[in-house]
């Protein structure tokens, strides 16, 4: 069993599709084929995959995300799917002893989760992460992955953001302040 997993964040028709309720657009849809592949990989592999995906509900007054964007990735809505190919993919694996899918309700994969408890449980020492957006969910779920003690690898080539400066900029702190291993688009394996 390795001791890798890789964490796909938020790849759903809401933050990829260009009618999404709160996209990345054209660069979330850029990083789609090496995003499949990774996790097709992954899975092949025997790595551990989580599908982390966001999950609210329509007019709930006290999550903190309702005063900072629109309604997105509402509970038993469209928007809500892994968009495109993740989907396909999915729908192929999800029966795999080493495929997880997990509901989050903030930014970080970790928080309010039993992510830690899955990933400890089965020794996991090193986390890739791959989705959207790169300076939001995919930031913070690497941060408390770093306050936790994981190994980071970030894959430039399958993270996206609809701010493409904060999406510059989490790369940056990605190595400069969490210690991670950014790979580059250039470095596919």
């Amino acid at each position: 069993m390795a001791n890798r997993a890789l964490i796909v964040i938020d790849y759903t028709v809401d933050f990829v599709a260009d009618d999404g309720a709160l996209t990345c657009g054209k660069p979330g849809q850029a990083i789609e084929d090496r995003l499949v592949a990774l996790t097709k990989d992954a899975i092949e592999a025997g790595d551990f995959v989580v599908f982390a995906v966001d999950l609210h509900h329509p007019e709930d007054p006290y999550h903190p995300e309702s005063r900072l964007f629109p309604p997105h990735n509402l509970a038993g809505t469209p928007g809500r799917d892994l968009y495109g190919k993740l989907a396909e993919l999915y729908q192929q694996t999800k029966e795999r002893e080493n495929v997880h899918y997990m509901d989050k309700t903030r930014y970080s994969a970790f928080a309010g989760t039993d992510l830690e408890l899955k990933l400890r449980g089965r020794g996991i020492q090193e986390l890739h992460l791959v989705g959207v957006c790169t300076d939001i969910c995919v930031l913070h779920t690497a941060v408390d992955a770093y306050n936790k003690g994981f190994a980071i690898v970030v894959h430039a080539d399958a993270v996206a953001s609809f701010n493409q400066a904060g999406h510059e900029w989490a790369l940056t702190h990605f190595t400069g302040s969490l210690g991670a291993k950014v790979v580059p688009a250039a470095a596919v394996n």
